[in-house]
């Protein structure tokens, strides 16, 4: 009687199959995953868009992802128009005026920080560095405190300078310009422009500023983010109405709203539901069309020094 000691061997032209099968797997599990979060994200938005279609009573009891009619748009922002007198315009403009002079001040001045940084050769650039993290670490609120007493001792309370030039400090952008010119633009360039002359500001603004335009691109709009819906700064600095940001403004109608805050009584202009639905889309809206302008370049200035030669 014989043993046959020969093990079988295993089927190799299976494995591939196998990984094929795990990587498929895992694909169809990732999709599913984004897209369930997708669908979450979209929900509310999709929402926020069709609310101010629909009459008060309707967004409480019928289906919530419903369309009225588009004669609700109108009738929702000319209520919003009637309230305190059109303030409501006034406070777009504000926001508009000043995002835009927070965006450009911070992006240029953070561009500055990072170039000088990186490729400048000033004393103690490590320290400017470590008191640049240091300021990313610090979180706003810690800050309200010493920014209002300063503000005041120069007389810049309920003043838009207030809040444009404290929103306009950006730690974070000065250090993504650090990183975006310590490893973008080869030191030899700097070197070279030095020897035929170039002081510092030259060798920004006659090489570095023009290769950073996907930099700038980044920095205005992640600038333009934070400030766009920016409310605790601007509550605190400001307190006139006509000097109101549209999340303020909108904040203090929120509060005389019988539909928000049922405490505050009745007013003239009837703010219900709707409008405060409309109201919110006139603080979202712009991030999303900014962002859907400027896709192109963010994924360029996030990708641009990622890759060191």
């Amino acid at each position: 009687m014989s043993i046959d000691f020969k093990r079988k061997a295993p089927d190799l032209a299976d494995n591939p199959k196998r990984k094929k099968r795990k990587i498929r797997i895992g694909h169809y599990a990732v999709n599913v995953w984004l897209i369930f979060w997708g669908v979450l994200s979209v929900i509310p938005m999709l929402w926020l868009v069709l609310a101010p279609s629909k009459t008060d009573r309707n967004i409480s009891y019928k289906n919530p992802l419903s369309f009225g009619n588009f004669s609700g748009y109108l009738h929702a922002w000319r209520n919003l128009q009637d309230f305190n007198s059109g303030v409501l315009a006034r406070w777009v403009f504000n926001s508009i005026t000043y995002t835009v002079a927070i965006v450009v001040i911070a992006s240029i001045t953070a561009s500055l920080a990072g170039f000088v940084i990186s490729a400048s050769k000033i004393r103690f650039k490590k320290g400017f560095l470590i008191s640049t993290l240091i300021m990313m670490l610090v979180p706003p609120v810690a800050l309200v405190i010493p920014l209002f007493i300063e503000m005041n001792k120069v007389n810049l309370i309920d003043n838009p300078l207030s809040v444009i030039l404290i929103s306009s400090l950006y730690p974070f952008g000065a250090f993504l310009s650090y990183i975006y010119y310590s490893n973008t633009i080869p030191p030899e360039i700097y070197e070279s422009a030095r020897l035929d002359g170039c002081s510092d500001f030259k060798l920004y603004s006659r090489i570095a500023f023009p290769l950073s335009y996907p930099l700038l691109a980044l920095l205005a709009f992640f600038a333009f983010v934070g400030n766009w819906g920016n409310y605790f700064m601007p509550y605190i600095m400001l307190q006139s109405p006509t000097n109101y940001t549209l999340p303020v403004g909108l904040g203090a109608l929120f509060l005389s709203t019988p539909a928000i805050n049922p405490g505050s009584g009745a007013t003239s202009v009837p703010i219900l539901k709707p409008e405060i639905a409309l109201a919110g889309i006139l603080v979202a809206v712009p991030v999303m069309i900014v962002f859907l302008i400027s896709q192109k370049r963010l994924i360029r200035g996030m990708l641009a020094g990622s890759i060191k030669e």
